[in-house]
């Protein structure tokens, strides 16, 4: 499609922070071919790169560089598209952008501009711009390999395969209108579209149901690390940062806040966040600190309950606000020969001893907590939204008592999910999401 926001030809710099040993300027929009024609001669053949000499418009010599044209709408943002590749100094870069930008029509790229026109030509769907957001923020390796998923595709051929079931439901129902005089046809339309309408539901409550380990993929495993003053929370913090992330102190009450570190575990992102000492205090600030361990607690993925080595046995009662609870014997140096139960770990931060199985149990329950990166899962909050509200529209849609109001609310469904990829009512999302793009993407 074309629009006003597409009038003006954009520029910027797409590669990685300067200096560098190359620096790729790319230029998008009607005025593309004129632009590389001012800059540097005659336009080479589509997708072939030429060396030639950069100039502006006094003819000064900017730098010898590549020069490549892409006839659009065959690129990736659905216009004509042009790059150059040139030395990677600030002073060159600079100079070509300020040759660029002084030509007609010719302005520099705002954050997310080419994606976001490579969304409004059709190049690809926002399911597809939010992975390629997710990719390009990407630390771990199942982060990775969830956005490059997105990004290639999964989500949008899963919400359009949703579509076409509705819109193919709706046809059969809405032909169904054209024979309502032949007695029971529309009540047979109803029947015959049930079982795709029953299957259309599991699907999105499976879809649902994997959301939380969307989640985990995308924002990471949450780990919260609770138990009494003084028995070596901030400790371990640090020694799993590997580094002086918090206090430590042998005063109790030093850990007021929640700390938190996010460390690389089997290719999983695993925040640990450590928490003020849980007590009977009649210290305000104690007391708020001493809240918000709670709700790290409650909002944890896994809990490692922290006992000193020495105290007696203990009884770790279920508790449904909290994740999964793992007992970690600490300071187990000072404790030599102590025997723990079953299901218990024994770590000492000053010797290490234990350090390595705790991390392989947290590492395991986060791969468990995950699945499959490359799974079809929703990834956003927005995602999780829209599916909810969709499949409850579903049911509404199931229960209708006549064909032409099934048909009413199928389209209801059908356009809800089209938020999803973009297809509809998306003009308020689209500030928001191509924003968090970097300038030149």
């Amino acid at each position: 499609m074309t629009t006003g926001f597409q009038t003006e030809t954009i520029v910027a710099l797409s590669s990685g922070a300067l200096p560098a040993g190359i620096a790729v300027v790319r230029i998008s929009g009607p005025a593309a071919r004129e632009a590389i024609t001012a800059l540097a001669g005659p336009l080479p053949p589509p997708r072939r790169a030429v060396l030639r000499r950069i100039r502006d418009a006094a003819g000064t010599e900017i730098d010898r560089g590549l020069v490549l044209f892409f006839e659009g709408p065959a690129t990736v943002t659905g216009e004509d598209l042009a790059e150059l590749h040139l030395h990677g100094g600030r002073a060159v870069v600079s100079a070509c952008l300020d040759a660029l930008t002084s030509l007609p029509g010719v302005r520099l790229a705002e954050a997310g501009e080419y994606t976001r026109r490579a969304f409004e030509n059709g190049r690809i769907d926002l399911t597809e711009a939010e992975g390629l957001a997710d990719l390009l923020a990407a630390e771990t390796e199942a982060q990775h390999r969830q956005a490059l998923a997105q990004a290639g595709g999964s989500l949008r051929a899963l919400y359009e395969g949703w579509m076409r079931q509705l819109v193919e439901a709706r046809a059969m129902l809405e032909a169904s209108l054209d024979f309502a005089d032949e007695g029971d046809v529309g009540e047979d339309a109803t029947d015959a579209v049930a079982p795709t309408l029953a299957g259309l539901a599991a699907a999105m409550e499976a879809h649902l149901a994997g959301a939380h380990r969307g989640e985990i993929l995308r924002d990471g495993f949450r780990v919260a690390i609770i138990g009494a003053p003084n028995v070596g929370k901030s400790s371990l913090l640090n020694a799993l940062a590997d580094r002086d992330v918090a206090i430590v102190s042998d005063i109790p009450g030093t850990t007021r806040d929640v700390i938190e570190v996010s460390l690389d575990l089997a290719g999983i992102r695993v925040r640990f966040a450590d928490t003020a000492g849980l007590r009977e205090t009649t210290d305000a600030i104690e007391a708020i600190g001493i809240g918000r361990a709670e709700a790290a607690a409650e909002s944890a993925d896994l809990v490692l309950l922290l006992q000193p080595a020495d105290a007696g046995m203990i009884h770790v009662k279920p508790d449904e606000r909290r994740g999964a609870t793992l007992v970690v014997r600490t300071k187990i140096d000072l404790a030599p020969g102590v025997r723990f139960g079953s299901g218990t770990l024994g770590v000492s931060t000053v010797t290490g001893e234990g350090m390595g199985a705790l991390l392989d149990e947290i590492a395991r329950s986060a791969r468990e907590a995950a699945g499959d990166p490359a799974g079809v899962v929703p990834a956003r909050a927005r995602h999780r939204e829209i599916v909810a509200d969709a499949l409850r529209l579903l049911a509404e849609a199931r229960m209708a008592p006549a064909a032409e109001l099934q048909a009413e609310a199928l389209r209801q469904v059908t356009d809800r999910l089209g938020l999803l990829t973009g297809r509809v009512g998306v003009e308020d999302l689209l500030d928001v999401i191509f924003s968090a793009f970097c300038i030149g993407k």
